[in-house]
């Protein structure tokens, strides 16, 4: 039990040091995309390969899993701590490298107000109106935050090169190795159970997850915060929306015991609908610079919302084929990263913005009509599961 413990916080901590690199320069990189849409088109390029890796990756994942079943709630509180650790790594300190590092450019003069008018729902990423956006840092600067991510990365390595115990099987005497199913038998599983009409509706949540989650990494640095104060304040940026979403996640997690899935999502609903809204509206200037980080810390209390309940969702759902929905899952989410990377390169924001709220609209819609066909049935899951804690689901986010 304690090597299986000491494993689980080596990998936490080789997971905190590595998506401290990876998480920085995931934020910078829409930014800094040397050249028009080069950044949001390698994005999308990411997140077509995760497309095509999900269905079949998560069996091949589960069954070279063995716990000894007396060390399950140790690992299962590892595996939360872990992942809590992960999302403050990949939100906070990767971001606060950055911004740190890119701090040392020499200070800029007040932005002309020309400039700022291209910026927010009103930048288009074809303009020919010069903006902050278009500026890189200086290559020294840039050399030198790529020296301490790779770092971070080499120490990773190390880490649990030196310190991973191997890891004992745990099964019983006899008992065969149990083999991964066939690829294109998880493939079909998987596309198998969008015969469910409750999944064909359901599609919309994970997407929007992909759609929200693009939006804040690709369009809102660049287009509001490079704009208008420099890239120098993308990490802190995106620390707040990291810190906020896996506080949140924490939080409703817990919550969910007592107030239901349906109030949180209305929540995360609401206050992502309010974000669309007044950044549409909203002019950003270097003088508001509270508001900039405002609006990330409520699009991380949504994200929460989406990352907690719409797997606890999934997971009462299709409780006998829950293998194939969280593929399905991680299927629809990249699909939605994909899609809005992929024009990012060619629409305004504005239109962006109206796209992220249609895809709102229509999701929430979705899952309303899902939630009241299954409140009618008396033994339906949702009946059923409505007594079982939400955590459930919030073990599978993001593993």
């Amino acid at each position: 039990m304690e090597g299986n413990l000491k494993n689980v916080l080596v990998l936490s901590f080789g997971f905190l040091l590595l998506f401290t690199a990876y998480g920085g320069l995931q934020s910078l990189q829409p930014v800094q995309r040397g050249g028009p849409g080069r950044g949001s088109a390698q994005h999308a390029l990411r997140r077509h390969a995760a497309v095509l890796h999900v269905p079949a990756a998560r069996p091949h994942r589960e069954a070279r899993l063995q716990v000894d079943p007396r060390a399950r709630h140790v690992l299962l509180r590892g595996l939360l701590a872990g992942q809590l650790l992960r999302q403050l790594s990949s939100g906070v300190w990767g971001n606060l490298i950055s911004s740190l590092v890119f701090g040392q450019m020499p200070t800029q003069g007040t932005i002309p107000e020309e400039q700022l008018q291209a910026c927010g729902a009103s930048d288009c990423l074809m303009a020919t109106v010069s903006t902050n956006s278009t500026k890189r840092p200086s290559q020294d600067l840039i050399y030198t935050l790529l020296g301490i991510y790779t770092g971070c990365g080499f120490l990773a390595v190390l880490l649990m090169a030196v310190f991973l115990e191997p890891v004992r099987d745990a099964r019983p005497e006899g008992e065969g190795e149990k083999q991964a199913p066939p690829f294109w038998s998880t493939l079909l599983s998987t596309f198998k159970l969008l015969r469910d009409k409750r999944l064909r509706l359901l599609i919309l949540l994970p997407m929007l997850s992909g759609f929200e989650q693009a939006f804040l990494s690709g369009d809102y640095t660049r287009s509001y915060t490079t704009c208008a104060l420099g890239i120098q304040f993308v990490g802190y940026v995106m620390i707040c929306f990291g810190a906020a979403d896996a506080l949140c996640s924490v939080l409703f997690g817990r919550l969910a015991r007592h107030t239901g899935r349906t109030v949180l999502f209305a929540l995360g609903a609401v206050t992502q609908l309010a974000c669309i809204v007044a950044l549409l509206l909203w002019k950003p200037h270097p003088s508001q610079l509270p508001v900039f980080f405002v609006f990330p810390s409520l699009w991380g209390m949504a994200d929460a919302v989406w990352q907690t309940q719409n797997n606890a969702l999934f997971g009462v759902l299709f409780e006998k084929n829950k293998e194939a929905a969280f593929a399905n899952y991680r299927l629809w989410e990249a699909l939605g990263f994909v899609i809005a990377f992929g024009y990012s390169t060619f629409l305004c924001v504005s239109v962006k913005l109206y796209v992220l709220l249609g895809v709102l609209s229509a999701a929430m819609a979705a899952y309303g009509a899902v939630e009241y066909t299954e409140s009618r049935k008396a033994d339906g899951p949702l009946a059923a599961g409505r007594t079982k804690p939400a955590e459930e689901g919030a073990t599978q986010t993001k593993l």
